[in-house]
């Protein structure tokens, strides 16, 4: 059964190693949220703060915040990722992932080549890999190009096939960031069928974006992030206990 804990599960990391870069401070504070540490020369960022939730099956869950409020990171944290270093995380389930742009992707193979490789990271065997390309080549239309390195995609190009691989078996729990940034309107009208799809077989599904339309639609929890803390919330912001 698909299930994640976080149990007062906080992050940090370091940006810098100065204290005499005030500009700089400043510009990290706007991004970060302003979750700033200075430890001897090092600059230590909290991403995450005491974050705790439970999701179990048939959960959809849209995270919003503003730019640099921790989606990304807490979404690489379910993925194991990124480790904290306090709190605990438990999660039960196959995760597939779609991320930034490239991440996971060999540039000098070929689209087949990455799909394998994709599907073996995923946990497939590699005979199970290959089973999958037939799929892959129908949902990405991307035709000859599939022989090319993916280095010469473009980025459109290269989401249809991230997007493609992620779904193209029924993961337990799926993460996704922001991809309906990337891609012409037709190609997201398939990816929304998908997902739809896939938030129909009840397994969980996890989603950071800045599109309110997409998360009143796909989710039916709403989780905020701000400044590293995470709240519950309804689209009329009203909070919620976790």
């Amino acid at each position: 059964m698909a299930e994640i804990i976080f149990d007062d599960v906080t992050l940090r990391y370091s940006i810098y190693s100065s204290n005499a870069m005030s500009l700089r401070s400043h510009l990290v504070k706007i991004a970060t949220g302003g979750n700033i540490d200075h430890v001897g020369n090092k600059t230590i960022i909290t991403a995450l703060k005491n974050v705790s939730f439970k999701l179990t099956k048939g959960d959809s869950v849209g995270i919003i915040g503003h730019n640099g409020a921790g989606k990304s990171t807490l979404l690489r944290t379910i993925a194991g990722i990124y480790q904290p270093q306090s709190g605990t995380i438990t999660c039960t389930g196959k995760i597939a992932t779609v991320f930034e742009i490239g991440a996971g992707l060999e540039p000098e193979l070929s689209g087949y080549d990455n799909i394998i490789n994709l599907g073996m990271i995923m946990g497939l065997t590699y005979k199970e890999a290959k089973a999958i390309i037939p799929a892959i080549e129908e949902f990405t239309e991307l035709g000859d190009f599939l022989q090319l390195p993916v280095r010469t995609y473009s980025s459109g190009m290269t989401m249809r096939l991230m997007f493609a691989v992620a779904t193209s078996i029924t993961p337990e729990i799926l993460l996704i960031d922001e991809m309906f940034a990337t891609g012409d309107e037709g190609f997201k009208e398939k990816c929304l069928s998908r997902i739809k799809e896939l938030i129909a077989t009840a397994h969980i599904f996890v989603f950071a974006s800045h599109d309110q339309h997409l998360i009143e639609t796909y989710c039916n929890r709403i989780f905020r992030l701000e400044h590293g803390s995470l709240e519950e919330v309804t689209l009329k912001g009203e909070k919620h206990d976790i």
